[in-house]
């Protein structure tokens, strides 16, 4: 594989316009969910990035047949679907790779799935998924091949539907019992289920395939599944994480952008969180103008909580702006405790950031930043350190392009068009 860099200048001034693509998470669940029908579904608004490239991989190994209708637009047909995936490295390439697991019991019973890949920001374990089926009756075993973990999941004879009280607030393991429950004949119930809007989305999907599912929006799902769900066609909602990134990317370099495509309703917190700190910015229907150029940023604490609160997703790039602003930024991530070691490269390229704990981390500010070698750690450290380099005077080199390309599609050639010093070369 070519190890690919970005090269920025950065201290330049952004304008124009940037469209949101389609949410990564909600294409990840929606493309597992077609595993439960053997009629085909036709999904748009395909965000090309390569964790969903990826998913597309895993359904054809699983026994699913993919074409493209276009550059966005995907036909999903899996008529003979298999246990077991043509090939186990494909299921360790992405965390969302756990997802055909509710698809694939609900229809075939049984399963065989790699240990899942993905970002490595702090215990993610798999607990919830399995006590949740548990909760179904279904058995988990875990094994080794070739040093590698793998999981046989076996359903019950009399497989029927149940409720299901989820250990936490789990994003995956919701949509994994929401695509189990809404294959199954008969009612079930999830409790303290997660509330994400790719999980609303993902509901939608599933009542236009045929299932019933009532309590989207709250943490208690009904869901009254069928064994024979019919074939659908959905378009992806937009990337609300995606649309947030731009936003501190604008008011970081202090640039007036708007962004288009936004999915407004779903970031009452984020913009919440502009206004604390000062970004100026106008919401309209479905855009938002950010006019960082007009800001006064100032720090103020910044606390990830579950859906609705804010995004955990989002407390990386919204360090940038803490570089930036007056004062001290408090970044508290009550979810996960792997997501600062981007403070690091930050702090390289002249940000004063200290790390408190594993959940909290104090930003001094404003300090200038300067151009140098960063590396991507995860995907969301990677759109910080763009962001950084693009506030940052001079030039710097971010490795770990792959890590970006995971969930932002063709980052560079979108921030050329707004102005931005961004290309990608192989390093040598």
């Amino acid at each position: 594989m070519m190890n690919e860099v970005f090269e920025i200048e950065g201290g330049q001034k952004l304008g124009g316009e940037i469209e949101v693509r389609g949410s990564k998470n909600g294409a990840l669940a929606i493309l597992a969910a077609t595993l439960l029908t053997s009629e085909p579904c036709v999904i748009k608004n395909v965000p090309l990035v390569s964790d969903v490239l990826a998913m597309l991989e895993i359904l054809k190994g699983y026994g699913a047949e993919v074409e493209w209708l276009d550059e966005r637009t995907v036909k999903i047909q899996a008529k003979d679907l298999k246990i077991e995936p043509s090939d186990l490295k494909l299921t360790r390439k992405i965390r969302a790779s756990i997802l055909v697991a509710g698809p694939v019991l609900a229809r075939r019973g049984e399963l065989k799935i790699g240990k899942p890949g993905g970002c490595q920001i702090g215990v993610r374990g798999l607990d919830a998924h399995f006590e949740g089926f548990g909760d179904l009756g279904v058995t988990a075993e875990k094994a080794e091949e070739n040093s590698r973990e793998v999981y046989y999941l076996t359903a019950p004879k009399n497989f029927q539907p149940a409720t299901v009280v989820l250990k936490e607030f789990s994003v995956t393991a919701t949509e994994n019992l929401m695509t189990l429950l809404a294959g199954l004949e008969g009612r079930g119930e999830i409790h303290l289920a997660a509330l994400e809007p790719h999980i609303q989305e993902l509901g939608e999907f599933l009542k236009k395939m045929g299932a019933e599912v009532s309590g989207l929006g709250t943490h208690t799902l009904k869901i009254a599944g069928r064994k024979n769900l019919k074939g659908a066609e959905h378009t992806i909602w937009p990337d609300y994480i995606e649309a947030g990134t731009f936003f501190s990317l604008a008011a970081s370099t202090k640039s007036n952008l708007k962004v288009k495509n936004v999915p407004v309703e779903y970031l009452e917190m984020v913009f919440r969180n502009l206004k604390k700190m000062g970004v100026s910015y106008r919401i309209g229907e479905q855009e938002a103008v950010i006019s960082g150029a007009d800001s006064n940023l100032s720090g103020a604490k910044i606390q990830t909580l579950p859906y609705p609160g804010f995004p955990t997703d989002l407390q990386a790039p919204f360090s940038v702006l803490g570089t930036q602003a007056q004062g001290t930024t408090l970044i508290f991530d009550t979810l996960f405790e792997g997501r600062f070691r981007y403070s690091e490269e930050l702090n390289q390229m002249g940000a004063n950031i200290t790390i408190c704990d594993p959940h909290r981390l104090l930003i001094s500010g404003p300090t200038l930043l300067y151009g140098t070698n960063v590396k991507s750690a995860d995907l969301r450290a990677g759109a910080t350190l763009i962001i950084a380099a693009l506030t940052a005077s001079g030039k710097s080199t971010l490795s770990g392009a792959g890590e970006i390309d995971r969930g932002y599609e063709r980052i560079e050639e979108r921030l050329q068009k707004i102005g931005a010093s961004i290309k990608r070369v192989v390093a040598e």
